[in-house]
């Protein structure tokens, strides 16, 4: 049900469509679905769903802090409840970050030893506008160090099952990004994930202490827009300072 980074010391996790109890096209090739959105979804069976989740990582589920997510580079000071942006940090014991993905890539960060964790939500747009490296930057504001942080990327849709137009691609070369633009016989397809790896690099991030998953996210384990057409589920990646750890920040 859950994937796990090696270099993440706090508890975290990228969902996957396995496990759960979503029915339908939700399931796909499982007797039932760990959908985290609700918006189409059995609100209950969602609700359920973000129960396990929690629980899994010894998490209260009334205890989410998530986010209205809007193709941005905002990021906010985690709270409990939805706020609108595409990161958060926090250094408060108990609470549980969440960004929801579906093709897009999630980023997740931790100092353990300032106590200080943060979230990012980065597509095309937010890698472009290096939310990674903002999201580092508002955790530094709040005690970590980039020497000491250590980030995940989750699975997200690949460089081959990614085309993008003619006028993404020129931002992505405008912005110093054009290594991650590869351009093939139908057009030129984008490195998300390298992209994010190289903005958290620039940030001051160790290449040790980067982890990315390698999973693409049109493969059957995980839900995907592209692949369903915009009739699809959603995963969560997830991270917190468990409750009782001190925050030093």
């Amino acid at each position: 049900m859950l994937l796990r980074s090696p270099v993440l010391p706090l508890p975290h996790a990228f969902t996957t469509r396995a496990g759960g109890v979503s029915l339908g096209a939700y399931a796909g090739q499982y007797s039932a679905g760990l959908n985290l959105d609700d918006r189409e979804d059995d609100p209950q069976a969602v609700a359920e769903n973000r129960r396990q989740v929690a629980a899994a990582l010894g998490f209260d589920a009334a205890r989410i802090a998530r986010l209205n997510q809007i193709h941005g580079t905002d990021v906010r000071e985690a709270r409990a409840g939805v706020q609108e942006g595409d990161a958060l940090v926090t250094t408060e014991p108990g609470l549980l970050l969440a960004i929801g993905t579906a093709d897009c890539y999630p980023v997740l960060l931790a100092d353990e030893e300032a106590g200080v964790v943060g979230a990012a939500h980065a597509g095309w747009r937010g890698t472009l506008g290096r939310i990674a490296a903002r999201t580092v930057e508002a955790m530094v504001a709040r005690g970590a160090s980039p020497a000491h942080l250590r980030a995940a990327v989750g699975p997200g849709i690949c460089g081959e099952r990614y085309p993008v137009g003619a006028d993404v691609a020129r931002q992505f070369r405008e912005a110093g990004l054009g290594e991650f633009v590869t351009t093939v016989r139908e057009g030129p397809h984008l490195d998300l994930a390298g992209a994010n790896r190289a903005v958290l690099l620039a940030a001051g991030l160790r290449p040790e202490n980067i982890w990315v998953s390698g999973r693409c996210s049109t493969e059957a384990d995980f839900y995907s827009y592209r692949r369903d057409a915009g009739r699809t589920g959603r995963m969560w990646a997830v991270i917190g300072l468990p409750s009782g750890q001190e925050a030093r920040a």
